[in-house]
């Protein structure tokens, strides 16, 4: 069962995305079973946004009645289901690479040329981008959607036009997006957008945070990283167990990549394997309250991709900052790339399959606020959610278009 509406103060809800997977266990004894979940949530937790922006669509029956009714350009392909039965849709524009390496992508590394793995249309330059892998981040996904209104009508579903991003379609050759990887966390979450706990309020972080990454049965949220401790995560040892895992209670970042994948992770590896993308651009939301922009992570991947990843990073947070959505408004600090990697994770499972440039980028949260490094509180409006998912995604795609891709990279870059 799918709730759509939300009930303001509600401490105990039922819900039943278990019982799809209960039952599929069954089925070779030919027995038919299903179970419920209670869930738990404090008081005021699943409050709902008064006010919702018109551009703000994030929740399943919203993701999936627009790409129904509004998507005529691109191509709306169900690429999947998930492990609650939930399908996963791509929307995509141009035409993909055709023909068939002679190769693996190992292969083509012992050779020390990608062109025999991905084909005659090696130079083809291939963006795609993922959101919602954790299912209670709803800026991607909204960003996403209102990227593809974008590419449909030129402006965003806000109304303000966006020439730079439509020009993408005549930059890039195919463009892959996929606006929810996650539908069971998303579906396990009933509201569509929180209300706002500013930066003070005794509910600040906490509330997103129990949403996101769960909560024990007293209340107190899971937290992060210690989410990651539990997967596959046992509901019944938690009041709720967040967004993040799937309705077999695995976080997909964090797949078993070498054992028994999880139906979301297959459908990404074989898209991954058919697309073969120069780019895929993970969109998340979580940074650090005392840095409270959008931060984008230098991945665990090849060894000559880090200078690639340099100049992407360089160049996508140059533009944040001179559109003052960065914590300063100092070009040189905001776009040092970080000298931390990343741990193993989905980026490295997706670059060490088909050769992406594999990126992870975390938004703000529109439901509470965090503080500039100068300890001053920070305002993230949707709109500035809204324009810095888009400034993210326009240079992330002319990046791309710029250096050519990884065929490109490969001659100017790789030793």
């Amino acid at each position: 069962m799918r709730i759509n509406t939300a009930a303001k103060h509600l401490q105990h809800i039922c819900l039943t995305s278990a019982a799809v997977i209960l039952m599929a266990a069954c089925s070779a004894d030919n027995k038919k079973e299903t179970t419920s979940q209670t869930y738990y949530f404090p008081e005021g937790y699943l409050d709902e946004a008064d006010q919702i922006p018109s551009f703000w669509i994030a929740s399943i029956d919203e993701i999936n009645n627009y790409l129904k009714t509004k998507v005529k350009k691109g191509k709306v392909e169900t690429v999947g289901t998930s492990a609650g039965g939930r399908p996963i849709f791509s929307v995509s524009y141009g035409s993909k690479r055709t023909g068939k390496g002679t190769t693996t992508f190992s292969g083509s590394l012992g050779v020390y040329d990608i062109a025999p793995y991905r084909g005659k249309d090696n130079d083809k330059l291939v963006y795609m981008a993922l959101g919602g892998v954790h299912g209670f981040e709803l800026e991607g996904m909204m960003g996403v959607i209102n990227m593809i209104e974008v590419f449909e009508t030129g402006k965003d579903l806000s109304g303000k036009e966006r020439p730079e991003l439509a020009s993408m379609l005549d930059s890039i050759d195919r463009i892959v997006l996929i606006p929810l990887v996650n539908p069971d966390g998303r579906a396990r979450i009933p509201i569509r957008m929180e209300t706002d706990k500013g930066v003070d309020s005794p509910q600040s972080f906490t509330v997103h945070e129990y949403l996101n990454t769960g909560g024990k049965k007293d209340g107190s949220i899971i937290g992060w990283p210690e989410v990651k401790e539990f997967i596959p995560m046992n509901f019944a040892d938690f009041g709720f167990p967040g967004g993040y895992p799937n309705d077999n209670g695995v976080n997909i970042m964090h797949d078993d990549f070498f054992g028994k994948i999880q139906p979301e992770t297959k459908m990404l590896f074989d898209i991954t394997a058919d697309e073969k993308p120069d780019l895929i651009m993970n969109m998340h939301t979580g940074v650090p309250k005392d840095n409270y922009f959008m931060q984008i992570h230098r991945p665990f991947s090849e060894p000559e991709l880090q200078p690639i990843f340099e100049i992407l990073y360089r160049k996508i947070k140059t533009s944040l900052t001179l559109n003052k959505l960065q914590g300063t408004t100092d070009v040189a600090v905001e776009s040092a790339p970080p000298t931390g990697m990343s741990r193993y994770n989905l980026s490295t499972a997706l670059n060490l399959h088909c050769g992406a440039l594999s990126v992870v980028i975390e938004s703000p949260s529109h439901g509470f606020q965090g503080t500039n490094l100068a300890g001053a509180p920070t305002a993230h409006t949707p709109e500035m959610l809204l324009n810095a998912q888009i400034i993210a995604h326009l240079e992330s795609m002319r990046f791309l278009a710029e250096t050519g891709g990884r065929s490109k990279w490969q001659k100017d870059f790789f030793k």
